[in-house]
């Protein structure tokens, strides 16, 4: 194992360290570890909160800031953060409005954000949740109950964010956060396992000649194992998941994200970006907005997840809203 880390049992600390000494836009509570807008708590704003294992980087923490989230808990690396630390997140936050937790449908991370939520109401915080749930490839399994919540979370954050920014009231934030999770379906190949620095070995054994299709975000299995096959190909069974599930229509218009799950060179994401658009083109389906990079990694896998979500004219207007994050960055 090669990585850039002093130790494995202080990556997340040090990591954390080098977000506060980069950006100080943020505030990090590095003992309780939170990732804070430095504006925040803004009375009468809603305040979206969301957290989930390192090790998905920029997932969450590289999403707060205005225009998205107001803080991030950032847990150890594939681990969901711990009840007292998303309560802690809701505190710095609150600004008297109501706080949104936005969760991966993860058993680790739906259990501790139901019991924050409760601690919080025992606070008087207002708490309403959000269930992101987009993957189309696999349906329980040893992990979670119903899909895996994946690459779309960056369509909730960014469209909720962006309305909460706005002054909305906490129920319609929630209702569009939903909204946006229920138009959106994601799916996932990769071409190698990754590697955690606590195991230093692969998180699953891959032959070389081998991919995973329909692989989960902490190297969860997915549909079945193949040979490597053409970038059309690979894309042809990703839309084909994706569409399956939710067909799109001549005229209508979609936000798609092509995302490189770490260690996938961004020449070869802008490949997948060409077969997908030939793929919606051929349905007269339109991209209103394309987001190529690596957004929802897993640490060094290479592979790619491919998201689309069937976006009304509210939702494009709000995804093309300003936004300032260390990730997610235009229009400021």
């Amino acid at each position: 194992m090669k990585k850039l880390i002093n130790t494995p049992e202080t990556v997340l600390t040090d990591a954390l360290a080098g977000i506060a000494a980069v950006h100080p836009e943020l505030r990090v509570d590095a003992e309780n570890r939170v990732i804070v807008r430095s504006d925040a708590p803004r009375p009468g704003k809603v305040a979206l909160v969301s957290g989930g294992g390192s090790g998905h980087e920029p997932l969450h923490g590289g999403f707060v800031g205005p225009g998205m989230l107001d803080a991030a808990c950032p847990g150890e690396i594939f681990t969901s953060p711990v009840p007292d630390q998303i309560l802690a997140a809701a505190r710095a936050v609150d600004g008297g409005a109501g706080v949104l937790f936005v969760v991966k449908n993860y058993t680790g991370d739906v259990m501790n954000s139901e019991l924050a939520a409760d601690l919080a109401a025992e606070e008087n915080i207002t708490v309403r949740s959000v269930l992101v749930n987009d993957d189309v490839a696999v349906k329980d399994s040893t992990w979670t109950a119903g899909r895996r919540g994946t690459g779309s979370t960056v369509f909730v954050e960014k469209i909720a964010g962006a309305l909460a920014d706005r002054g909305t009231d906490l129920d319609k934030v929630a209702e569009m956060a939903d909204k946006v999770n229920a138009a959106s379906r994601s799916f996932a190949i990769a071409l190698t396992a990754c590697t955690t620095p606590a195991a230093g070995r692969p998180t699953f054994d891959l032959p070389a000649d081998e991919i995973e299709i329909g692989v989960g975000i902490h190297g969860e299995p997915g549909r079945s194992r193949g040979k490597l096959q053409p970038a059309r190909e690979l894309v042809g069974l990703a839309m084909d998941a994706i569409l399956g599930d939710q067909p799109l229509d001549a005229g209508d218009q979609a936000l798609v994200l092509v995302n490189g799950m770490g260690a996938t060179p961004l020449l070869e994401l802008y490949v997948v970006a060409a077969e997908v658009a030939a793929v919606l083109d051929r349905q007269q389906v339109r991209i209103g907005a394309c987001l190529v990079g690596n957004y929802v990694t897993s640490l060094d896998m290479a592979g790619v997840s491919i998201s689309v979500c069937h976006a009304d004219a509210e939702m494009l207007d709000l995804w093309t809203a300003p936004v300032a994050t260390p990730a997610l960055r235009w229009g400021r």
